[in-house]
């Protein structure tokens, strides 16, 4: 499954990356939710968890694990932007997780944790 542009990558990594989840009784909550802060791909309700989910997708390791796209900048700009939903909500009493889907090819890996909010 070649995609041949960033835009189609996206597409196909957050459909793998939906359905992965959904084999595994998450609860999809929003997909591409975006503020001026950003894009969270995946938000999603994990037992007592709302999960804010970053899906990278490659054709291939050339360029290195998809996981390692997710550098500090980016993982700020998804907990603000968790934040504008958080509150946009009227979120209260739950648990939050910053979690990290990586496709490449037909493998997903799943990186629960993987950033969290440091203030």
């Amino acid at each position: 499954m070649l995609a041949k542009n960033n835009c189609e990558k996206g597409r196909i990594g957050e459909k793998i990356a939906v359905r992965y989840l959904e084999n595994r009784d998450f609860d999809i909550i929003a997909l591409n939710y975006r503020t001026s802060f950003g894009e969270i791909d995946i938000i999603a309700k994990d037992k007592e968890y709302i999960v804010f989910i970053e899906v990278k997708f490659r054709n291939n390791l050339e360029y290195g694990y998809p996981r390692e796209a997710v550098g500090k900048t980016k993982q700020k700009n998804i907990i603000k932007t968790a934040y504008s939903f958080i509150s946009e909500n009227n979120i209260q009493n739950m648990n939050f997780r910053f979690d990290v889907i990586e496709v490449c090819r037909d493998t997903v890996n799943y990186i629960e944790n993987a950033f969290w909010d440091w203030n």
